[in-house]
């Protein structure tokens, strides 16, 4: 049964307002956006707006961050973050070479899991000109094992008792996307929230040294274009604009609210754009690549942290 896109777009309108409803968490967000995909429901016209409500809802959620308690974070945070960045990439680059995978895919999976899931494909993937079936299957890859670990980790991480800060850390380091650690660090709890996000995009500041470097050692790509996140740095001034304008704190929690809420609104977007069709032309061996390196990351990190390698 046909259903037009004026229906089509009637009913993201109504999944899109639940959102700023109390009882749509990320997980339930995703798992609908999923289901609409699954159904054919798709609103390519809205589909094109995720990476800008993604991003937009980072900056807000800065507004209602504690400047001190990030500083800490990051400090804290990033000896492991460095370590892991850059033996995961190397990882990756082995387990490609050892699979057979077409090598600008083995990179952008490995940068993807490594840095920042989509985000880091989509800033590496001019620098070493991968051509558009590469990009997609690794989006693909990373796309569906993000999607998974946002429903996974909370799992894991109240079944080990994991605390708020040790899971924040963990969330940061082992899972893909921006989006899904903040929204595995809102359903842990508001310290894991906080903690996931700060780490995260300390970590995804790694886009711009990793494009320098492929741009220049990697004999296998040709130099391209490195692009900056630059609403990483959008997101420091609202950290700095709250810290040094309490006067407007009330203000301030309403733009927090709205972030998070917004977040919200980009994992059903996220969720809506996965296709089973597009899985199965990713290929086994992708799959194996980006599940191989998935593991590996999410195990080392967590028993890292288990044994108290990051101070929190």
């Amino acid at each position: 049964m046909h259903i037009s896109q004026q229906k089509i777009q009637l009913i993201y309108f109504v999944f899109v307002a639940a959102c700023f409803m109390p009882f749509m968490s990320p997980a339930l967000a995703l798992l609908i956006g999923i289901g609409l995909s699954l159904l054919g429901l798709k609103h390519e016209r809205m589909s094109g707006f995720t990476a800008v409500v993604l991003q937009a809802s980072i900056v807000l959620m800065g507004f209602g961050m504690n400047l001190t308690q990030v500083v800490k974070a990051s400090k804290s945070g990033f000896e492991l973050t460095a370590i892991s960045v850059v033996a995961t990439i190397s990882l990756g680059l082995l387990l490609g070479k050892l699979l057979k995978v077409d090598h600008k895919i083995s990179v952008l999976i490995a940068a993807g899991t490594a840095i920042c899931g989509g985000s880091a494909i989509a800033a590496l993937a001019p620098v070493i000109r991968a051509r558009n079936f590469q990009i997609s299957f690794s989006l693909i890859v990373v796309f569906i094992l993000n999607a998974l670990a946002l429903l996974l980790f909370p799992a894991i991480g109240h079944f080990f008792h994991l605390s708020q800060e040790a899971f924040g850390y963990w969330a940061a380091i082992a899972i893909h996307d921006t989006s899904s650690v903040v929204g595995a660090g809102a359903s842990y709890g508001t310290k894991a929230l906080e903690i996931a996000t700060t780490v995260k995009l300390t970590r995804a500041l790694w886009i711009i040294p990793v494009s320098i470097a492929f741009a220049v050692f990697d004999r296998k790509s040709e130099k391209g274009k490195i692009r900056i996140p630059w609403f990483i740095g959008l997101f420091v001034l609202a950290l700095l604009v709250a810290h040094f304008v309490p006067q407007l704190d009330t203000t301030f929690g309403h733009l927090n609210w709205l972030g998070k809420r917004g977040m919200v609104v980009a994992l059903l977007l996220i969720g809506s754009n996965i296709s089973i069709a597009d899985s199965r032309q990713a290929g086994t061996k992708s799959f194996v690549l980006g599940i191989a390196l998935w593991l590996s990351i999410a195990s080392i990190s967590f028993l890292a942290i288990q044994h108290h390698l990051v101070n929190y």
